[in-house]
C-alpha cells in the first residue's frame, strides 16, 4: 500500500486541486492511503473532513515579510512545525509528498526531504508563491498549469479540476442548464462571474450596461456573488444570482464569459473550450493577468484593464464580440488546443514517477 502526504491549504486555489488529486488517487483503488496535512485556519480545515479524507494539522506558521517580532519568533516556530510533519512522516509510513503551496507545504518539503522521502510540487498560479519556489528546488518532480511558470524543472500538467467540470459534455447538457436558470436554449447567453464574493467592478458595469446586452439579442447570466447590493431588475433574460453551485449549468449554458482570471476559474474555462474576457483583479501581485496570458496569447481570450472596465467599456468592446460569430468561433476552437482537462492524471503520473525513482526507506 502506498500511503500519500498531500499537503496545502489556506484559500480554495490551493485546496480544490489538493481534493481533485486526493479523489484520483482514491478513485484507482483501495491500495491507497491518501492523508492530508493543512492548518487549522484555512478553508482545509472545513472541506477536508466533509470530503472524507483525514487531516493532520500543522501549525500556520507564514513566512516574515518584514524585521519584526513575528521574524524574530519565525525560525523556531518554523522548526517546531517541520518537526510535527516528521513525525507524521515516520508515524504515518508515509511514502510520497504532494505540495500545493499555502502555510502547510513549506514545512512538508523541509520534513520530506530531511526524512529520505520523495515531493512532488504543484503550482497552480503563474507566479508561483514563495513556498513553491523553495520546494521545487529539491523536489522529484514538480509541475505548473500554465506554460511560463517560472518554477525550476515545471512541467506544463495543467490544473486538477474538479470532476463536474472533466466529465461536462457541454453540447447534451445545455437544455438541462437553460431549464436550470430559466433561459431559452436556442439563444446564446454572455455568463459573468467574479468569484462566490463577486467583483465589484463587474457588476457596477453590468448595472449600466445590461440593456445594451439583451439588445445585442443575447441572455446575460449573472452571478453577482453572496455580498452584492445588485437589485434584480426582473427584467426577460437577464437572470441574476447572488451564488450558484451548479457552475458545471453555467458553463454548460454560456457561449462567452466575462470574468476575473484566478488560475482555476481561467483553467476550467479554457478545459471546456468557452471564448472569455478577463478582467485581472488588480489588487495583489499581477498573478491574474500573468493566469490568462496563455489563453490570450492563444487567442483563447482577451484581457481587459480592470481601473478602465466600466458601462461604457462593456457596450465599447464587449458588445461587438456579442455581435461577432465568427471571431468567437475562432477563439472557443483556440482554447480547446490552450486547456487541457487531464491535470489531475497528469499530476498522478509525476506522483508516480516520484514513487517509482525513490530509493527503498530503511
Amino acid at each position: 500500500m502506498t500511503t500519500y502526504l498531500l499537503a496545502g491549504g489556506g484559500t480554495a486555489g490551493h485546496v480544490n486541486p489538493l481534493l481533485a488529486v486526493a479523489d484520483g488517487l482514491r478513485a484507482r483503488g483501495a491500495d491507497a492511503e491518501v492523508l492530508v496535512l493543512g492548518t487549522a485556519e484555512g478553508l482545509e480545515s472545513r472541506l477536508v473532513p466533509a470530503r472524507g479524507y483525514e487531516l493532520l494539522v500543522v501549525a500556520k506558521v507564514p513566512f516574515p515579510r518584514r524585521p519584526d517580532k513575528a521574524a524574530a519568533a519565525f525560525p523556531l516556530r518554523f522548526r517546531r512545525a517541520v518537526a510535527r510533519v516528521r513525525e507524521y512522516i515516520r508515524t504515518r509510513g508515509v511514502d510520497v509528498v504532494v505540495g500545493f503551496g499555502g502555510y502547510a507545504a513549506a514545512p512538508a518539503y523541509v520534513a520530506a526531504r530531511r526524512e529520505g522521502v520523495p515531493f512532488v510540487v504543484h503550482e497552480a498560479n503563474a507566479k508561483p508563491g514563495l513556498a513553491n519556489v523553495l520546494g521545487a528546488r529539491r523536489a522529484a518532480a514538480t509541475g505548473v498549469a500554465f506554460d511560463g511558470t517560472p518554477l525550476r524543472g515545471g512541467e506544463v500538467v495543467g490544473m486538477p479540476l474538479r470532476t463536474e467540470v472533466v466529465e461536462l459534455d457541454r453540447t447534451a447538457a445545455r437544455a438541462e442548464a437553460a431549464e436550470y436558470f430559466g433561459l431559452d436554449a436556442d439563444r446564446p447567453v454572455l455568463l459573468v462571474f467574479g468569484g462566490s464574493l463577486g467583483a465589484q467592478r463587474l457588476n457596477d458595469a453590468l448595472a449600466g450596461s445590461w440593456k445594451d446586452v439583451l439588445a445585442a439579442g443575447w441572455q446575460l447570466l449573472h452571478v453577482t456573488g453572496e455580498r452584492s447590493d445588485l437589485v434584480d431588475p426582473g427584467a426577460p433574460g437577464y437572470v441574476m444570482r447572488r451564488y450558484v453551485d451548479r457552475m458545471d449549468l453555467a458553463f454548460a449554458v454560456a457561449d462567452l464569459i466575462l470574468s476575473r482570471s484566478g488560475a482555476a476559474t481561467v483553467s476550467e474555462i479554457s478545459a471546456l473550450g468557452i471564448p472569455a474576457l478577463y478582467v485581472p483583479y488588480s489588487v495583489g501581485n499581477g498573478e491574474q493577468r500573468l493566469n490568462a496570458a496563455s489563453a490570450v496569447a492563444a487567442g483563447a481570450a482577451e484581457l481587459l484593464d480592470d481601473a478602465t472596465f466600466d458601462a461604457d467599456a462593456v457596450r465599447r468592446i464587449v458588445v461587438p464580440l456579442l455581435r461577432d460569430d465568427e471571431r468567437r468561433s475562432r477563439m472557443a476552437a483556440a482554447a480547446e488546443r490552450v486547456g487541457t482537462r487531464s491535470g489531475t492524471d497528469n499530476v498522478i503520473a509525476l506522483i508516480d514517477r516520484a514513487v517509482a525513482g525513490a530509493p527503498a526507506r530503511r
